[in-house]
């Protein structure tokens, strides 16, 4: 498995579209979660900082959640973005997606100062809707595992 991620899809999202918390290479308060391919797997690595615990010694529960959320929908635009014929850093800007479902499961304590590795395996559902499996790992030990349902963003948002 990479330890790096030497392009990722959100190196490609368009400036309006780089400010969230988890992925948003803009946002300099944020995780900067990056992911890319690694073989037809997909992979985010991600070193929580110091200020990220829940107790002393362990990652916030909600850190990791944002992990596989923007995992998830990186994942998904990753996938989408391959199949309509490109890969990362070819000049074509990708798909964006957004949460339409998370669910995350977790199975052991996720120990402080540790690299965290993310691994998805996308599946289409529906032509604007993909599946990502996550799972976490802490060196070779899976202490998450993850679901999320991308769905495609839509051009605009309409307030009601």
């Amino acid at each position: 498995m990479a330890e790096k991620v030497k392009h990722a899809i959100q190196d490609d999202y368009a400036d309006d579209y780089s400010w969230c918390y988890g992925c948003g290479r803009l946002n300099e308060k944020g995780l900067r979660l990056r992911t890319g391919w690694d073989g037809d797997k997909t992979v985010t690595i991600y070193t929580p900082r110091e200020e990220q615990m829940a107790i002393p010694g362990f990652v916030y529960g909600g850190v990791i959640a944002s992990l596989v959320d923007c995992h998830g929908t990186g994942s998904a635009a990753l996938a989408l973005h391959r199949k309509n014929g490109h890969e990362p850093g070819d000049g074509e800007e990708p798909p964006r997606f957004v949460t339409g479902s998370l669910k995350v499961d977790y199975l052991k304590p996720t120990p402080q100062g540790k690299v965290l590795k993310a691994v998805g395996t996308v599946e289409e559902i529906h032509p604007k809707k993909w599946k990502v499996q996550t799972e976490v790992y802490v060196e070779d030990v899976c202490v998450v595992k993850g679901e999320v349902i991308a769905v495609v963003m839509p051009n605009t948002f309409t307030q009601s």
